[in-house]
């Protein structure tokens, strides 16, 4: 059986969507390159994410962090430092890093809806989406209707806090404007596919 950290898709995206507020703790603290403990102290004793739980706080910081983690120490800057726009599309494009299964639904559903003008999305896309990666991914799980659920929850809470979408009920189409900064960080880097990726709009 192959472990889930070695699986092409997996459903860790389920422990958050962007995250920003929270990206942004996470990124000074590796800005700040902390020991061990002190990791543990500020996600514990101090809860600098406000989590309800300790365990969510770990949950929740380990998904940030393997985020950022794919990125150098100057997205991390911009995540920390940035105005919203900025932050938040960093953040985006470090989750699309770290996600295939973010990545290809933006790369093969989203725009191509973009590609034909269409309105919005559906809920179906979802689904069929899913399929295709069944198709492609002969060691994709077999998720339950919950995780499924809870993975198209946290994929289009992303496409609205980046702006693709206007909200996760309508699942309206929007243009989006990519932080200039967040592009330039991607070009310098050469993380084409990424960048491939979250420039899905006209």
């Amino acid at each position: 059986m192959i472990a889930e950290a070695d699986l092409k898709y997996r459903a860790d995206i389920t422990a958050g969507a962007l995250k920003v507020a929270e990206s942004r703790v996470i990124a000074d603290l590796l800005l700040q390159q902390v020991d061990a403990a002190a990791w543990k102290s500020a996600l514990g004793e101090e809860n600098l994410l406000q989590t309800r739980t300790p365990a969510t706080s770990r949950r929740l910081a380990r998904l940030i962090r393997n985020r950022l983690e794919t990125m150098t120490s100057d997205l991390w800057e911009l995540v920390k430092d940035g105005n919203s726009n900025v932050a938040t599309h960093a953040c985006l494009a470090a989750a699309v890093k770290h996600s295939a299964l973010l990545a290809d639904f933006l790369e093969l559903v989203v725009k191509e809806q973009y590609r034909i003008f269409a309105e919005r999305l559906t809920r179906p896309m979802w689904d069929d989406f899913i399929t295709d990666c069944q198709n492609r991914d002969a060691e994709l799980p077999q998720w339950s209707e919950s995780t499924l659920n809870r993975l198209r929850s946290s994929v289009f809470q992303i496409l609205e806090q980046a702006g693709y979408i206007d909200n996760t009920r309508s699942l309206r189409l929007q243009t989006v404007h990519l932080a200039g900064e967040v592009v330039e960080y991607l070009e310098k880097h050469h993380e084409s596919s990424v960048l491939r990726c979250i420039q899905a709009t006209p």
